[in-house]
């Protein structure tokens, strides 16, 4: 296989629902946004490292230390939408999405997610941890992922997937991490599909993928995700940070 060209896209929006701004609040002596730019830029997997913000503030912070960010022309439902409309006229084979607000994302779950993509047949690729115990998978903001045995998510949910009919059963649960990697005709062909009925119904953008055919590998990670969703995870990123 010819070397691919591979990039990492963090789209980086300033309104969050939950938190707002909070890509912009200091984490010790920087922003959220730029300690998870300076961590996908150190895993040294990416061919470019880019930034797609629809705020002025954040491509600021960015370009000011040396950065590479892109501002978004239009409004976007989704991360994966803002990413498409950065990336359509460039030449890239695969695109890795990660998350603006995991500020201390780790080479090794992206260098696994960047292998799928040793295969022609992978498309979209994305990571799962097993769950620590059944009462965390319970979360339904934890997203539960069933794979087959070549490792193509089967489902998607935020119930407790699968269901133990025999409750003496041992059986992995696993969750779905956020991080998510796409050829470029794939993330393209994905904006252009209306959402899905099932997307619809559990509020997962990854089940419109499943909806129209297109299989989604998973790669295996212990990777513990350290996201910034609420006031309360900040100061537990802190708390790592001044460790």
């Amino acid at each position: 296989m010819m070397k691919q060209k591979v990039i990492a896209v963090i789209p980086a929006r300033y309104a969050a629902t939950r938190f707002p701004a909070k890509l912009m609040k200091l984490l010790g002596d920087r922003p959220v946004i730029a300690h998870t730019y300076a961590s996908v830029i150190s895993s040294g997997l990416f061919d470019d490292v880019f930034v797609v913000t629809d705020s002025e503030l954040i491509f600021d912070e960015i370009v000011s230390r040396g950065g590479k960010a892109i501002m978004s022309v239009a409004e976007h439902e989704s991360g994966t939408d803002r990413i498409a409309e950065a990336v359509k006229d460039m030449e890239v084979d695969v695109i890795v999405n990660v998350q603006g607000d995991e500020p201390f994302m780790q080479k090794d779950p992206l260098e696994k997610i960047v292998a799928l993509f040793c295969s022609d047949t992978v498309q979209v690729g994305s990571l799962m941890r097993k769950f620590a115990s059944e009462k965390e998978a319970r979360n339904p903001n934890a997203v539960k992922v069933v794979t087959n045995k070549n490792g193509k998510a089967l489902y998607f949910s935020r119930s407790v997937i699968p269901y133990k009919r025999d409750e003496k059963m041992e059986v992995p649960y696993y969750l779905h991490i956020g991080v998510y990697a796409f050829r470029k005709k794939a993330l393209l062909e994905f904006t252009g599909w209306p959402p899905s009925l099932l997307e619809q119904t559990e509020k997962l953008e990854q089940l419109r993928f499943l909806d129209n055919g297109m299989d989604i590998y998973m790669a295996e990670t212990d990777y513990e995700t350290v996201a910034i969703d609420t006031p309360e995870d900040l100061e537990k990123a802190l708390a790592l940070v001044n460790r």
